[in-house]
């Protein structure tokens, strides 16, 4: 009898019988965006079109085709310091940067990495006897 008081004392308590759910879903409407690697073509015209190109980068999922051309013919000085600013930004990414072409440069951040392939050396000129 007195069992039966403490038992019911604490099932009201804890509310035993009464399942209720430990957490409630809540649909937020949000879809879960997968992450897709961008390949951004880029026309460097003058310095400050550097700015986007960095940008990109450091978002870290874009790969960075660069067509210098325009900025090779205006100024050459502009395009060592858009270069070599580029360059260091890969470096800190810990990307990797390869030029293709004359007028072309390939930039990737850290999960990319550019294949290149290694120069066989040509032999000496050996004089051929017959």
């Amino acid at each position: 009898m007195v069992f039966n008081k403490i038992k019911k004392s604490i099932a009201s308590v804890f509310k035993v019988g009464d399942e209720q759910p430990e957490y409630i879903e809540i649909d937020l409407g949000k879809e879960v965006k997968k992450a897709k690697v961008i390949v951004h073509p880029f026309v460097l015209k003058s310095y400050e079109d550097v700015n986007p190109i960095l940008n990109s980068l450091r978002e870290g999922y874009t790969i960075a085709v660069i067509d210098f051309k325009t900025l090779k013919k205006r100024d050459i000085i502009e395009l060592k310091r858009a270069i070599s600013k580029i360059k260091k930004t890969v470096d800190a990414l810990e990307g990797d940067i390869s030029g293709f072409g004359e007028n072309i440069i390939l930039a990737t951040p850290g999960f990319a990495e550019i294949y290149k392939s290694k120069a066989i050396p040509k032999p000496a000129n050996d004089v051929v006897r017959e």
